[in-house]
């Protein structure tokens, strides 16, 4: 049984938890020089642990949230995390959140708000087989390939930034699509959960997708790099849910014109925050 206002609720204290995560672990990160190991110096900084723990709890209420939701319904409510950082990390390093930034975070939430009032989003089928998830899953990593790769490559911090957390937002939007199937397996014992390949698939799409995102934190400002993380994620969970998972938004006609307006809104001033905080 589905409980939308419980979900809601969840995912705001999740996407609060991945704020202050994120704040802490880009402090971390971006004082890594690009020669040095980033892993072994992150895993030496108390700060990056303090960041590892604020994911943690922000995971486990997106966990809580999933299992109350639709995936549809719940990844989206976690660009509100965007909201919730700047204003932090601008505090936390002196500087002021220009008036420019905060209309692109704030055209941000009402496009995320106008995609969950107008598309309602309903739940689907968590337990799809393999057969189902094989080309979107192939489509979707391709994407994220390509991605890293640029992004890896770019001379750019700003790209840097974005693409990498573009990359590892996607990674982290198919590791929601598969948490509600691998928490369900625990019902059936740690036989099932280990014998499944969402498990596996999940793990490997969370870790890859957390090296990925230190590496984008290290690239600048948290603005240059957050917003694609954010909204990479609810768009990339999206994807799997109504591809494989048979989610449905339900609305008409208009509403679904109404709903692909909002993505790209949300896409622009993902860009657009991104470019301005790197320049800054």
């Amino acid at each position: 049984m589905t409980h939308p206002a419980a979900a809601v609720l969840c995912a705001l204290l999740a996407a609060l938890l991945f704020a202050v995560a994120a704040v802490a672990q880009q402090r971390a990160a971006a004082a890594v020089p690009e020669g040095e190991s980033l892993v072994r110096s992150l895993l030496r900084n108390p700060r990056w642990w303090a960041g590892i723990g604020g994911d943690t709890g922000g995971y486990a209420m997106q966990i809580a949230a999933l299992a109350l939701g639709a995936v549809l319904l719940v990844q989206p409510i976690l660009v509100s995390a965007l909201v919730f950082a700047l204003p932090l990390s601008a505090r936390l390093n002196d500087r002021r959140v220009t008036p420019r930034t905060w209309a692109a975070a704030l055209a941000l939430t009402a496009a995320l708000a106008c995609f969950l009032l107008v598309g309602n989003p309903a739940a689907g089928n968590a337990d799809a087989p393999l057969r189902d998830w094989l080309l979107p899953l192939g489509i979707l990593l391709g994407l994220i390939a390509a991605a890293t790769v640029a992004g890896l490559a770019a001379d750019d911090p700003a790209w840097r930034g974005m693409l990498l957390g573009a990359a590892s937002g996607s990674l982290f939007g198919l590791a929601a699509a598969l948490t509600s199937y691998v928490t369900d397996l625990f019902e059936h014992g740690l036989g099932q959960v280990l014998g499944g390949w969402q498990t596996w698939a999940l793990i490997a799409a969370g870790g890859t997708g957390v090296y990925l995102q230190q590496r984008a934190f290290q690239a600048g400002p948290l603005a240059a790099s957050l917003p694609a993380v954010t909204i990479a994620e609810p768009l990339a969970a999206a994807f799997i849910g109504i591809t494989v998972l048979d989610e449905r938004l339900r609305t008409n006609t208009m509403g679904l014109v109404i709903t692909g307006i909002a993505v790209l809104v949300m896409c622009a001033t993902t860009i657009t925050l991104s470019r301005s905080q790197a320049a800054a």
